[in-house]
């Protein structure tokens, strides 16, 4: 009965031993296709907005420069969304824990629900 113990106290061990070798998140970078995406842009809405009429208010510049723009704010913005799903995808793929994980995840699942507490039922009934 005292070997019981033991084991789940090593089975946690190693599931802890195994999260802390997952290694810490890396930050997200820009690719450089993604900043000069961005760059054209920025340079095209800022032309855009440099070749408004005066007359017009502000806030009708900013719009016209914008619409003036769209095909490249279209493109910019499917690359960052790509970029974010593949991140993802690679997240996912990096969490996907190996199966001596797994297989000791249910082990110790299995040792604090059910060999735990029946042990401490026949150690309390035998008394």
């Amino acid at each position: 009965m005292r070997a019981l113990p033991s084991f789940a106290l090593a089975t946690t061990l190693c599931l802890f031993h195994g999260a802390a070798a997952a290694g810490p998140e890396l930050p997200r970078t820009d690719t450089p296709a993604q900043s000069m995406l961005e760059a054209r842009w920025h340079r095209c809405v800022r032309q855009a907005y440099a070749d408004q009429p005066a007359t017009q208010s502000k806030a009708a510049s900013q719009r016209s420069a914008l619409d003036a723009c769209k095909e490249h704010e279209d493109v910019y913005v499917t690359a960052v969304l790509a970029a974010q799903v593949a991140e993802e995808e690679a997240r996912w793929r990096r969490e996907q824990r190996p199966a001596t994980i797994r297989a000791g995840a249910w082990m110790a699942t299995v040792t604090a629900y059910v060999f735990e507490p029946v042990t401490s039922w026949l150690s309390a009934w035998t008394r």
